[in-house]
């Protein structure tokens, strides 16, 4: 007879084969099929379920889901069932007290045929040992799906294999309804949970366990007697059992390298406080504080591109700190000792107090023994100097600049009289409003009030003339004082500078600025104007500003020589 194609081909051949009646027998299900065609019956096997002409490198997985869909049980299927029970009490589905579902049963035998095949089992029409699906991750799945199968298991099977098939997933617990299998191994697979020791107990046939290499939740099975008859070899790796060489891995681990993790971490973090503090939190830092390491990343690296000016052992760089705000900062790179630096940090601390509009804001120091510096705001708008020099402003603007420095001025003496402050043109910056900002500082000097007064002259002066005396003068300072002293007050228009525009009362204004400079830096103190009296003086000359020149103006300050001589006698 030729080899049938399909099950139903073969299931056809053979009934119409024999004409009496057919007893079917499949010891592999323990199912026997009686079909009644005629008086007379006969016996065979009942593996014409299992295709035993095709071999099973012909029989796919697919091809069993398309046998469970195409294939129904006979007519008299039941009636077979019921002769079975009486003839063999024990097999499986005769004991279920619910009444019976010869579609489960019959699927069953349609897949004992094909997973004996799948198996490789010598002689699937006689009987059916093995279930060996190792390394088989395609179809073990889907025969582990099959649960009405391992509801009725064959009786005959005594070895399961599902090894190596990387299942997922819980303990597939369906699999111990064969209780009489003397072998399971599950290993090798990614099975986790618990695993199901009651129900294991139950398979007292059992001899050889396998559940290594999955990720079961730990258990003591020391205290099952089900698994005192199996030797470690049937948990490694399994999560069953602890592991005990990594345990002391894990150990060793700990004891070593936690107490070098802490002592990494206690040096990084120590590192940080003492190099990087603006990467703590903004509560753990020192307020005001800075580093070298924080200057030389604000200014990446001390970049020459970031260099915006330079005198003799002062740098100044533009930077951005942590927070993206931008700073000018002044380095002084000379070393000095331990006293100087204690003194330089008592200065800073007063520094970062100063508040006012007309002083830049101090936003902190760094004190180290190679490196010393102060950080400001940074202010786009260029200094004095440069603004004087490159736009020619009229008077009435530049005197806005003198009011605003004699206001910052003012502020200092009666808030902080210690705190000294450079008044050259080149130290005080303008910001974005065109605001003055006295930008460098100097503390504990002892610097006269005397001496305060005298640097505001200069500056008037400076501001009228747009003349640097230190750098325009051989003698600096007094022979700049002298030069005008020899125009002022007949010939004062001679001094004053050529591009600012002299209109209305401007010259007659400029003229009493040099006046109030020439005051200024008189220092005799019987002579030189006080802190009281300037203000007054600056807030004249700002008024005059708002009134148009007449006669009468010009006539009432015609004799400015003996106006300026009357204040030198007083």
């Amino acid at each position: 007879m030729r080899p049938p194609t399909t099950l139903q081909h073969h299931f056809s051949s053979i009934l119409t084969s024999f004409m009496p009646t057919i007893f079917l027998k499949m010891p592999s299900s323990s199912i026997s099929i009686s079909i009644s065609i005629s008086s007379s019956t006969f016996l065979l096997p009942l593996f014409f379920f299992s295709l035993v002409s095709i071999s099973p490198s012909q029989i796919l997985s697919a091809s069993v889901v398309g046998d469970l869909n195409n294939l129904h049980p006979p007519p008299d299927f039941n009636t077979t069932i019921i002769k079975n029970c009486l003839n063999i009490p024990s097999l499986r589905y005769c004991n279920y007290s619910s009444p019976l579902d010869l579609i489960e049963i019959f699927k069953s035998t349609i897949v004992s045929s094909h997973l004996c095949n799948e198996s490789r089992n010598p002689n699937c029409v006689e009987t059916f040992p093995k279930i060996d699906l190792h390394s088989r991750p395609k179809i073990a799945p889907l025969y582990l799906s099959f649960t009405f199968f391992w509801k009725y298991c064959p009786l005959t099977i005594l070895s399961i294999s599902l090894s190596n098939n990387s299942l997922n997933g819980g303990f597939p617990s369906h699999v111990l309804q064969c209780s009489q299998i003397q072998s399971l191994d599950l290993s090798h697979n990614k099975l986790s949970g618990d695993v199901p020791v009651q129900s294991l107990s139950q398979l007292t046939n059992i001899s050889l366990l396998n559940l290594s290499y999955n990720h079961f939740s730990e258990s003591k099975i020391s205290d099952s007697h089900f698994f005192r008859r199996f030797n470690s070899s049937s948990f490694l790796h399994s999560g069953l059992v602890p592991d005990r060489r990594g345990f002391k891995i894990k150990v060793i681990v700990f004891l070593f390298g936690f107490p070098m993790f802490v002592i990494l971490m206690v040096g990084c973090l120590g590192w940080i406080c003492l190099h990087r503090p603006d990467f703590l939190p903004a509560v753990l830092r020192r307020k005001y504080k800075f580093t070298p390491a924080m200057l030389k990343a604000a200014t990446g690296g001390f970049s020459a591109n970031n260099l915006v000016g330079k005198s003799e052992g002062v740098d100044i760089y533009r930077g951005s700190v942590r927070d993206g705000s931008q700073v000018r900062i002044e380095i002084y790179r000379d070393q000095v000792s331990g006293e100087v630096r204690r003194k330089f940090t008592g200065e800073c601390e007063i520094l970062v107090q100063l508040r006012h509009k007309n002083i830049v804001k101090v936003v902190g120091w760094c004190d180290n023994r190679r490196l010393r510096a102060i950080v400001t705001e940074w202010t786009d708008g260029e200094n004095v100097e440069m603004w004087v020099a490159g736009s020619a402003p009229p008077w009435k603007q530049r005197l806005k600049i003198l009011m605003g420095v004699l206001e910052a001025m003012r502020y200092l003496h009666e808030q902080w009289p210690h705190v000294g402050y450079d008044l050259r043109t080149c130290s005080i910056l303008l910001s974005n409003n065109r605001q003055p900002l006295i930008s460098r500082f100097r503390i504990g000097d002892q610097i006269s009030n005397t001496r305060k007064i005298y640097k505001f002259g200069i500056l008037v002066m400076e501001m009228v003339t747009n003349k640097r005396p230190r750098k325009e003068f051989e003698r600096g300072e007094e022979e700049f004082i002298e030069w005008i002293r020899m125009h002022y007050p007949e010939n004062a228009h001679m001094v004053f500078d050529e591009r600012m525009r002299k209109t209305g009362n401007t010259v007659d204004q400029a003229t009493q600025g040099i006046g109030l400079g020439l005051m200024c830096s008189d220092l005799s103190r019987e002579r030189q104007p006080t802190f009281d009296v300037i203000p007054s003086m600056m807030s004249k000359l700002s008024d005059l500003c708002r009134v148009p020149s007449s006669p009468d103006y010009k006539i009432s300050h015609g004799g400015k020589g003996q106006g300026h001589g009357r204040n030198q006698s007083r």
